[in-house]
């Protein structure tokens, strides 16, 4: 992994350029100041204001808007459009897409109050981040999600590194579900990735079976206490990491 915690993610341009090789990683902060989740609200749209609305914990509200505000803000640096007119569509499985077909492609995940999005022209892209946590329960969430592979591999991972081993494999398939847009109805056990800590990233199989080589899979950590990964089908894409300010 690379310790991006170590060094501080650089501020962005106003006008980001996105080669067809290039992914960006946006890294966001969700603790805004109320006068900043004031002006992000401003951007959103009736529906994503309804859902907000939904939320029952103000934390989770809050998050929640300061997520959506920043990834219309960051979206609109490339369309140079203002962050309020920006249109969504949806996929079946709810995966997020602008309605302008010259639009980048992206990938939006949050965990604890940071934020990640990917950015990429490359057509299939998928991110997930995840704040470390104990987790005392997770050789019954491997059994029951990971892949049999997977299980064997997590057993015999020493206990000081169960949790980190957990959330390795956790948002490397997470990513890619979300990659190939079909969420959690795409079965968790049908694929396998490394898991174990300090090992590279890979996805090492497909069932049924099919060719791993078209899929590239990073894994970093994006802050002290948080792992993250991106898959996307350009196994060549230049990692650009960026921080996103208000």
């Amino acid at each position: 992994m690379n310790q991006l915690e170590e060094s501080v993610w650089p501020k962005a341009p106003q006008q980001p350029n996105l080669p067809s090789d290039t992914a960006h990683l946006w890294l966001i902060d969700l603790a805004q100041p109320v006068a900043v989740l004031n002006h992000l609200r401003q951007s959103l749209s009736g529906d994503e204001l309804a859902r907000a609305k939904r939320f029952h914990f103000d934390q989770d509200r809050r998050n929640f808007i300061a997520a959506r505000g920043a990834l219309r803000h960051i979206l609109s640096r490339y369309l140079a459009r203002p962050p309020s007119v920006l249109r969504f569509s949806y996929s079946p499985h709810g995966k997020p897409a602008l309605v302008d077909p010259a639009s980048p492609a992206f990938n939006l995940s949050h965990s604890g109050e940071l934020a990640l999005l990917a950015v990429s022209r490359a057509p299939t892209i998928g991110i997930d981040l995840e704040q470390l946590r104990p987790m005392p329960d997770a050789g019954q969430i491997a059994q029951r999600f990971f892949s049999p592979h997977e299980n064997e591999v997590f057993q015999t991972i020493p206990a000081e590194q169960r949790d980190e081993a957990f959330f390795n494999c956790w948002t490397r398939k997470e990513a890619y579900i979300k990659a190939v847009g079909e969420g959690l109805s795409h079965p968790l056990d049908s694929f396998d990735v490394s898991l174990r800590p300090g090992e590279p990233a890979a996805l090492l199989a497909v069932r049924p079976p099919a060719a791993t080589s078209a899929w590239a899979l990073h894994a970093f950590q994006p802050a002290p206490a948080y792992v993250a990964a991106l898959v996307t089908t350009n196994r060549d894409t230049r990692l650009v990491y960026w921080q996103w300010a208000p």
